[in-house]
């Protein structure tokens, strides 16, 4: 609008008319001129329980299932052990406390704001500058004491998205700090498991050294009363060293799955050299019939995806409300004076009041490409959400398929062990009746120590697969959002 029209308005109108006819021209340049945050945007889709075939409800068996379900205490101690020692958890909880710290710092920055300013300069103010004397020329003591505020109100939901998705990144941390919990209680868990089936093995191997040495003597005796050739005596004695060989090569791996074990549990690497866990001791709880939708909620790394995604949508609020008016009111209070004496004098009083708005008018579209990216954020949140739920249904079906493919190995297994057994006691008697000859005896025992082997490593799978089982249902963690809420804005049940 011109001055010349200006004019017209105040000859028309008077004074207030033209003042309430700025205010309007001004209001409709700002409406027909702010930015625009163009098309809404539809976000992807969450996969749904009911999609990837998760009940409502877990079976009682299902929820049951924590890192106690081995039925080992020594194990239990172990996983306790490294959930306090290991560095990787303490890196995981540092994280949490600097999200909980970042929430504190976005909550308090949106809030009411006062400072207290005081300050004293003594300056020599120069006689041919600006000031005439007797300030001019002279030295003097300034002296300023001044309280302010400030305050934004939340009109548009701005600061409440903020401190939102702040909450929402401290829980992720959180989850993401009992998934590498849960991991790493998976690995101990695993390494035990695999130390007790070295163990086991070990024992088949000595209980196979053991026969060979009895056969080797019975050998000897056979061919001292002629029933037998040198060809039976040297095959006998060769047998002993391959299983002497197959017993150090055990031990060996022992020593390193006792070695990992105790780095896991923050010790030194001889501090487990007398382990000797049993697989015969561990446990195998009853399986779950079906998986329930309270899975989601109890694995933490499908938890941290999902509040992820909440986070992401708080921060597209938050891009969204820079397109509207940001409103700052800021006042302040205080003393100023040229001389110390007189500070205090009701005449060196200040003060101020500084309402502000300010609104987007042209940006040459850096808010619509702010917005753009945040919602690129939601949407890439929303598809690792997606990938993370079907990789954990998958592992829970993976394991509880696996634990039933085993129990029926395990049932067939136990009958072609007890075959094995029965044909190597008959070869032996028949070798020391002189009914058979030696090479019946190895292959009879070959296979017994074969059949040996596959059981113990049968029953070694089984409990993996249960650690498996364990961790894909969550290790028994649930989610405890109002922890990390209360300790970010300091206020019991902060939603």
């Amino acid at each position: 609008m011109s001055i010349h029209s200006l004019s017209n308005l105040a000859r028309a109108f008077g004074p207030a008319s033209l003042t309430t006819a700025v205010a309007l021209v001004s209001a409709a340049v700002l409406l027909t001129g702010c930015a625009s945050p163009g098309p809404d945007h539809t976000p992807l889709a969450r996969t749904e329980p009911a999609v990837l075939g998760l009940t409502q409800q877990a079976t009682p068996e299902t929820a049951a299932l924590n890192w106690s379900v081995l039925g080992d205490a020594r194990l239990s101690s172990l996983i306790e052990q490294s959930l306090q020692a290991h560095p990787s958890l303490a890196v995981a909880r540092a994280r949490v406390a600097r999200a909980v710290a970042l929430a504190q710092l976005n909550e308090a920055a949106n809030g009411p704001q006062a400072t207290l300013s005081s300050d004293v300069t003594r300056e020599r103010f120069s006689a041919n500058g600006i000031y005439p004397a007797p300030l001019g020329g002279g030295t003097w003591n300034i002296g300023n004491l001044q309280a302010g505020a400030s305050w934004s109100p939340d009109f548009f939901g701005k600061h409440e998205a903020e401190l939102a998705a702040a909450l929402g990144q401290a829980k992720a941390a959180q989850a993401d700090a009992a998934a590498a919990a849960s991991g790493l209680s998976a690995q101990v868990a695993h390494g035990y498991v695999a130390l007790a089936r070295l163990l086991a093995q070990r024992e088949v191997a000595e209980r196979t050294l053991a026969q060979r040495e009895e056969l080797q003597k019975l050998t000897r005796q056979r061919v001292d009363a002629g029933l037998d050739t040198k060809v039976e005596q040297v095959q006998a004695e060769g047998a002993l060293p391959d299983t002497r060989v197959q017993i150090e090569a055990l031990n060996e791996q022992i020593m390193l799955a006792r070695h990992q074990l105790a780095v896991l549990a923050g010790l030194a690497p001889q501090a487990l050299d007398t382990l000797s866990p049993k697989l015969d001791a561990m446990a195998l709880a009853q399986l779950p019939t079906v998986l329930g939708a309270d899975l989601l909620g109890r694995r933490p790394d499908v938890v941290a995806a999902r509040l992820r995604v909440e986070a992401a949508g708080q921060d597209v609020k938050v891009a969204r409300t820079e397109f509207y008016p940001d409103i700052n009111l800021t006042a302040f209070i205080g003393f100023n004076s040229l001389g110390l004496d007189q500070l205090f004098e009701a005449g060196s009083r200040q003060y101020g009041v500084q309402p502000a708005l300010r609104l987007p008018l042209f940006d040459g579209g850096r808010l619509r490409a702010q917005l753009g990216a945040k919602q690129a954020d939601l949407d890439a949140s929303i598809a690792q959400y997606n990938g993370a739920l079907l990789d954990a249904v998958r592992e829970a079906a993976d394991a509880i398929g696996s634990l039933a493919s085993l129990n029926r190995q395990q049932a067939e297994q136990n009958g072609a062990l007890r075959s094995a057994e029965t044909a190597y006691d008959l070869a032996r008697q028949r070798h020391g009746a002189g009914l058979g000859n030696y090479l019946i005896v190895l292959n009879a025992e070959s296979q017994l120590l074969l059949q040996r082997r596959t059981a113990v490593d049968l029953q070694a799978r089984q409990l993996d697969s249960r650690v498996s089982l364990v961790k894909a249902l969550g290790g028994g963690w649930t989610e405890q959002p109002q922890a990390v809420a209360q300790a970010a804005t300091g206020k019991p049940g902060a939603p």
